[in-house]
């Protein structure tokens, strides 16, 4: 209970923080938003080819705009060395990647939640009809790519170049939960049941966040401390 309340108090930290300021949720927002809005033009939001890659278009934006938020998780602690005290206060270091990794995710469920309407009229789409399976599947590929990132922010964070360094970390690690999700989201959008072929792309995408979530628990401490 005390390892829980731990995280909980990081992640309530960071979220005050985030809203107080809004630097890294206003600019993926508006990112995200931008990004869309620009592949409306390249695509014709009638035709079926659009909706065969919808998936794909949506997690290209929230991978690219979830960078921004992920980038910033640990470089807000650089300022008057809190990053140092953090690591030297009573709070386990599993239990401040926890922390971090739930403000994150919140964050960035509420920049997709926010680009899903958005999403559905600039590409004339029907995401609601399968709507609890794609909050699942967001949910699901939101946290493997919030766990991924948020282990590869800590350590890239006193890079002068970690902006760049850290897509460059994580996307290729992503490959196999991006492929499930765009394959479930894409299914969903189609109004197909989450059935048959698709359990395997979610037993995927569960294990994907059940072994990098394991992975990062017990690497953080080594990967904070050294």
């Amino acid at each position: 209970m005390n390892f829980l309340r731990q995280a909980w108090l990081i992640a309530c930290k960071d979220l005050r923080a985030e809203l107080r300021t809004k630097e890294a949720i206003n600019a993926s927002l508006s990112f995200a938003l931008v990004i869309l809005l620009l592949f409306s033009f390249a695509f014709d939001p009638n035709s079926e080819q659009t909706r065969e890659i919808s998936g794909g278009l949506l997690w290209i934006v929230f991978a690219f705009a979830g960078a921004l938020i992920l980038n910033r998780s640990f470089a807000r602690e650089l300022a008057n060395d809190c990053l140092d005290a953090l690591v030297a206060s009573p709070v386990s270091s599993a239990a401040l990647f926890l922390g971090k990794c739930v403000a994150n995710v919140t964050l960035l469920l509420a920049v997709e939640l926010v680009c899903l309407p958005v999403f559905g009229v600039f590409y004339n789409v029907r995401w609601t009809g399968r709507f609890w399976p794609l909050l699942l599947v967001l949910a699901l590929g939101t946290w493997g790519l919030t766990v991924v990132g948020t282990m590869f922010s800590a350590l890239t964070v006193n890079l002068r170049l970690r902006e760049l360094m850290l897509p460059t970390l994580v996307y290729p690690l992503m490959i196999p939960g991006l492929m499930a999700a765009i394959q479930l989201t894409t299914a969903l959008i189609a109004g197909q049941p989450l059935a048959g072929g698709l359990y395997g792309w979610l037993k995927l995408l569960a294990g994907f966040d059940i072994i990098f979530t394991a992975l990062a628990l017990g690497l953080v401490d080594t990967v904070l401390v050294g």
